[in-house]
């Protein structure tokens, strides 16, 4: 019975929510892999316009291990990386053996990091909300707001 912890950011507002998503919603995430779209309306505590997707950008497992695209499946193992997700070179040129995670969401994954995708043309406000000032910042009305004071 898998169940996740789901982050989705938000392009529009630049804010980023963690969900939980248990079993019936989380089967729906099992088998798909890194750049891979979901429907939104899957997560029905996200006010998503109708027609967003959820684009999946990585994810970790239970040991704390990031999910690589160029990793395929839903194996765990050891890489040598010299940068990108997981590790982060101290020198120029230095490279790591780390534990990695395959590409492919499994049930012992924990976290899945996704992306919102808005509908081709959408104009309305963010799907995670805001206050009133970040909201005037993002259509453009802090600038009218200035000039009145």
């Amino acid at each position: 019975m898998p169940s996740f912890k789901v982050v989705v950011s938000d392009p529009l507002s630049g804010k980023a929510i963690q969900l939980e998503a248990k079993d019936p919603v989380a089967q729906r995430f099992v088998g798909l892999k890194i750049g891979d779209y979901i429907d939104a309306s899957v997560l029905p505590e996200l006010k998503a316009p109708q027609g967003a997707r959820l684009m999946i950008t990585g994810g970790s497992g239970f040991e704390g291990a990031p999910m690589l695209p160029g990793v395929p499946g839903q194996v765990k193992k050891y890489a040598i990386l010299s940068g990108g997700p997981g590790y982060k070179p101290r020198k120029e040129g230095e490279r790591r053996k780390k534990l990695v995670r395959g590409n492919t969401v499994s049930d012992q994954t924990v976290q899945i990091n996704t992306v919102l995708v808005y509908p081709e043309g959408y104009r309305g406000p963010p799907a995670i909300a805001v206050g009133a000032k970040e909201l005037a910042k993002l259509t453009g009305q802090q600038q009218q707001a200035e000039g009145q004071s």
